[in-house]
């Protein structure tokens, strides 16, 4: 019995090693960093909370895939930028979050080379600007968000397609209130699709 064991868990090594690699990726990233407050002296002076634009962003970085019956884990290292734009008296201003990215992914083959899959996405960011204003440090280096999405993966190239929402709450105070339009604080968190390529190594 134990020499059955010990042979079945041979086999299953031998299967995740022989469909195990490390790989290299890139990819952009379309969504906004959230939301920001600022002062409106159109009207009483009231702070009101403006959402941002959507824009186009980058990511590049390295992963690790282990393969066995169909599922699979990928953890990946990534060098993520992420930007949005706001409008603030017809002038656009533009909001920039440097940060790594650590998402630990795991999936299932539902159809030939297609795939899904989800999990946490562990950040720690590096650096803030928003364009035109003094932006202080994020409240938390260190946060979480969450992914899914879905991926094709032909033999050494994969595509995939996620969607990414941050999950804690993590916010930069702004330093510089000199513009009677100043904006308070603004947002932190990632609402993007991500759209990457990927090449085993």
């Amino acid at each position: 019995m134990k020499k059955g064991i010990l042979i079945l868990m041979l086999i299953i090594s031998g299967a995740v090693m022989a469909q195990s690699g490390f790989g290299v990726k890139a990819g952009l990233n379309y969504g906004d960093n959230g939301d920001v407050e600022y002062t409106d002296v159109t009207g009483a002076g009231e702070d009101i909370m403006k959402g941002g634009d959507s824009k186009v962003g980058y990511h590049f970085g390295l992963f690790y895939r282990a393969e066995m019956a169909g599922f699979f884990l990928k953890p990946e290292l990534l060098y993520t930028q992420t930007k949005s734009s706001y409008d603030f008296n017809n002038e656009d201003a533009e909001y920039k979050i440097s940060k790594i990215d650590l998402p630990v992914l795991l999936g299932i083959r539902v159809l030939g080379p297609v795939n899904v899959f989800a999990g946490p996405s562990f950040k720690y960011i590096l650096d803030n600007d928003f364009q035109g204003v003094t932006v202080g440090d994020v409240e938390d280096e260190f946060t979480i968000g969450a992914q899914f999405g879905a991926g094709i993966q032909f033999k050494g190239i994969g595509v995939d397609v996620r969607y990414e929402r941050g999950l804690s709450d993590n916010e930069a105070q702004v330093l510089d209130l000199d513009n009677p339009n100043g904006v308070k604080r603004v947002d932190a968190r990632p609402n993007q699709f991500i759209l990457s390529l990927s090449l085993n190594l």
